[in-house]
C-alpha cells in the first residue's frame, strides 16, 4: 500500500480593483432604430441581435447601458457614438 502525501501550496494572490465604467445610451426622437443598431454593431462590437435589444430597451426605457469597462477604453467608443449623433455619456 502506497502513501499519498498532499501538498499544500499557498498561493498568494494580489487582487487590482479596476472601477467599471459605463456607456449609457439615451432615447431620443431623432435617430432611426436602423442607424442606432448599425452604429451600436459599428462602434461598439455589438452582434446584430445585442444591437437591436439595446435599441429596444433605449425606446421603451429612455436609457440603456451598451458597453462597460474601464473608462480609458471606453471613451473612444462613447466618442463614436456622439459623433454619429447619438446621445450617449460614461458613467
Amino acid at each position: 500500500m502506497s502513501t499519498k502525501e498532499k501538498i499544500s501550496e499557498e498561493l498568494l494572490l494580489e487582487e487590482k480593483v479596476v472601477k467599471q465604467n459605463e456607456i449609457v445610451l439615451f432615447n431620443d426622437e431623432v435617430n432611426t432604430f436602423d442607424h442606432v443598431i448599425e452604429t451600436l454593431i459599428a462602434v461598439c462590437d455589438h452582434t446584430p441581435e445585442q444591437a437591436e435589444q439595446c435599441a429596444l430597451i433605449v425606446h421603451y426605457n429612455g436609457k440603456c447601458t451598451v458597453k462597460t469597462g474601464e473608462y480609458n477604453d471606453l471613451e473612444p467608443q462613447c466618442s463614436g457614438l456622439l459623433q454619429a449623433g447619438l446621445s450617449a455619456e460614461i458613467v
